[in-house]
């Protein structure tokens, strides 16, 4: 079962905590309550490795936590470790299965609608994100909702550093919006934003809707910049011609939502429509 929730004047100091041989700077907070989950779809090789480190992590810093993995209807063994994972760490690993593949966008959301806690921290099931930047994002949250990271160094190839600058200029351009890397799949968000958001995409464009929402409905949102690293085996499949189809989708239908007449309307005028 997990930890009772310490009282507010429960501290954490990160003084004296060793991270993979080098110590992390002094920093006093409040010991917050956190979910990480990630998707996977074709992460046998890594979905182990995001989890032990989440758990670590968590360990080190949280009053209450969990992991909670979204198997999207994955064809090879990562189902089945992510199982392996809930048996070994009952009261801190759960697993969600989708009966089939329904897209990154609808694997994100139903992390969203099972997490537990107020925190809720979200990245790939492919270890290109190091859960270990949740440090570097823990001080911030007395200042922000949601909390972006940026790329700062991609370790990708440069067709896909050239789609996603393309995609991220696109975005800033329709939407209005300064961020430097919009649909970046590792991010923080208080729980209780994610039911205002009314969020719908089933696409890799799910990251850039909840950053568009969360702006447009007047919440603090933050940027972080990290690394990337990359992939041990295989390859992404945000750019395949499927994803970036469905990307489109969700992205005309985002835009005819937000900037319809009906969207976010005053108070006085909801009530009066």
């Amino acid at each position: 079962m997990a930890h009772e929730a310490p009282n507010s004047e429960s501290r954490i100091s990160l003084k004296s905590s060793t991270l993979h041989g080098s110590v992390t700077p002094v920093v006093e907070l409040s010991r917050p309550s956190i979910s990480i989950f990630f998707p996977i779809y074709k992460d046998e090789r890594t979905v182990r490795q995001v989890a032990v480190k989440s758990l670590e992590v968590l360990s080190q810093i949280c009053a209450n936590f969990e992991v909670l993995i979204i198997n999207d209807g994955t064809p090879d063994q990562a189902g089945q470790i992510a199982d392996d994972l809930a048996k070994e760490f009952p009261d801190r690993v759960r697993v969600i299965h989708h009966p089939r593949n329904l897209g990154y966008g609808a694997a994100i959301r139903t992390g969203l609608a099972n997490v537990k806690y107020d925190w809720v921290c979200f990245t790939d099931g492919d270890d290109e994100y190091d859960v270990f930047e949740l440090f570097k994002m823990l001080p911030l949250f007395s200042f922000y909702d949601l909390i972006i990271t940026f790329r700062y160094v991609k370790a990708y190839s440069g067709k896909r550093q050239f789609i996603s600058w393309v995609y991220n200029v696109l975005l800033r351009f329709l939407f209005k919006t300064s961020y430097r890397d919009i649909s970046t799949g590792f991010r923080v968000i208080r729980k209780t934003l994610i039911s205002d958001l009314k969020l719908t995409s089933d696409s890799p464009f799910i990251g850039a809707e909840i950053a568009i929402k969360t702006m447009l409905k007047g919440y603090r949102v933050g940027e972080v910049g990290i690394q990337t690293f990359p992939r041990e085996f295989g390859t992404g499949s945000s750019t395949t011609m499927k994803n970036i189809l469905a990307t489109i989708r969700d992205l005309r239908s985002t835009y005819q939502t937000v900037f319809s007449r009906e969207y976010e309307l005053p108070r006085n005028r909801q009530l009066s429509s």
